[in-house]
């Protein structure tokens, strides 16, 4: 059984065990072969570029690299964090190891970067680490490697069916969160035809200045 280093939350290493496992499969998720996953991506690139050419970005949760693989190209520095080893490694194989991507094995709640970031990406990723006071943990973190003027994504099915899937929470309640700190820019909400088709996404501005 693969264990999540130091952690002793029950359902936190039943996640991992979920994730890990689902993505030993050939395409986790059909992040590469379903039109509504393809079609989620396109709007998050976008929304990633909105702001135009991206100087140092993160990204939260790289899955096997569908979404990295369209990002990396336009950032001239991208960092990649996954709790899971074995998404790093399926990600830096399907990208041949681009010289300008960092690959990092670590928790959104306890990374911390002396840089700042003027993107960071958290897609499908924050209803996975636990309750309430682990999202709001985790986007602090975040915040605290946002750039002054820099963006920030974010992506989650609704409230409802995380819910449904077992989690506490999903975007609308995280969503909630960000808008205590930063400026929404933008909202997308879109569904496919299945129920577990369900995606909101959304561009922040941090507001805070340099000086």
């Amino acid at each position: 059984m693969v264990a999540l280093p130091g952690c002793t939350d029950l359902k936190l290493q039943e996640n991992y065990q979920l994730l890990n496992r689902e993505l030993a499969t050939v395409d986790p998720w059909r992040l590469d072969g379903n039109p509504f996953e393809r079609e989620r991506h396109a709007q998050m690139l976008r929304l990633s570029l909105a702001q135009g050419a991206i100087t140092s970005a993160l990204e939260v949760g790289c899955a096997a690299g569908a979404f990295t693989e369209k990002l990396a190209p336009h950032c001239q520095r991208l960092t990649v964090i996954d709790v899971v080893p074995r998404a790093i490694a399926r990600t830096r194989q399907r990208m041949n190891k681009p010289a300008h991507v960092s690959w990092i094995v670590a928790d959104v709640q306890q990374y911390s970067s002396e840089e700042l970031f003027d993107l960071i990406v958290v897609a499908e990723v924050l209803y996975y680490i636990g309750g309430i006071a682990e999202m709001r943990m985790a986007i602090g973190n975040l915040l605290r490697m946002l750039a002054p003027g820099g963006h920030l994504v974010f992506g989650s099915a609704r409230d409802a069916n995380c819910r449904r899937w077992g989690h506490v929470a999903g975007a609308e309640t995280v969503i909630a969160m960000l808008n205590e700190k930063l400026v929404e820019v933008e909202r997308l909400e879109f569904r496919g035809h299945s129920d577990n088709e369900d995606c909101v996404l959304a561009r922040f501005l941090n507001p805070v200045s340099s000086s």
